[in-house]
């Protein structure tokens, strides 16, 4: 089984994740993307981030019914601060015989050179690249790489962070999510 993990904090995880997620799933050879749910760091103080299992709690909702799609909390118990090589190495030796990619946007391939160990994830991995608005340039090395595949998937302009901003402000931005999370989100007083 090929797995594409989704790496985010999902700081409320939107219907933008949820569609490059599943055109992914739909429109490549990855048979599962796993919504990979980023722990709050102990060290960095962010007053918007949401406990783990309230954020985990978003992505269940908004993936049950896309049987091609999964939340995952396998970064809750592993050591904290935790980088990317650490988890496809822990799941390569949980799930021997499922082959794991990463999924990013256009925006996080720019600094992929900067990532821990970055050779050794493009050595074993290969990477699914979804476009985003940006102005840097890729990195010439990961223009034509083997391992890197851009994916025609929609643009999404939608951001947490915008939409934590609006939930503050009182605006109404329930179309911008699954029905279950918006539920969960408003029934919670999140970012209000």
């Amino acid at each position: 089984m090929k797995v594409g993990l989704y790496f985010g904090s999902f700081n409320p995880i939107h219907i933008g994740h949820l569609i490059i997620a599943n055109h992914i799933a739909e429109f490549s050879d990855l048979d599962q993307v796993w919504f990979v749910v980023t722990p709050h760091n102990p060290f960095k103080k962010k007053s918007t981030l949401l406990d783990n299992y309230q954020r985990l709690e978003m992505v269940f909702r908004a993936t049950k019914e896309y049987p091609n799609l999964k939340p995952s909390d396998i970064e809750f118990n592993l050591p904290q601060p935790n980088y990317t090589v650490n988890t496809l190495a822990y799941l390569e030796e949980k799930h021997p015989d499922y082959e794991f990619a990463l999924i990013m946007g256009e925006d996080n391939l720019k600094g992929l050179h900067k990532w821990k160990n970055y050779e050794v994830i493009l050595k074993r991995h290969h990477i699914y690249v979804y476009p985003r608005i940006s102005r840097k340039e890729v990195d010439t090395q990961f223009n034509d790489h083997e391992k890197i595949h851009f994916i025609n998937a929609p643009v999404m302009q939608i951001s947490s962070t915008f939409i934590r901003k609006a939930i503050a402000e009182g605006k109404n931005v329930k179309p911008m999510f699954p029905e279950h999370v918006w539920e969960y989100l408003d029934q919670m007083n999140f970012y209000k």
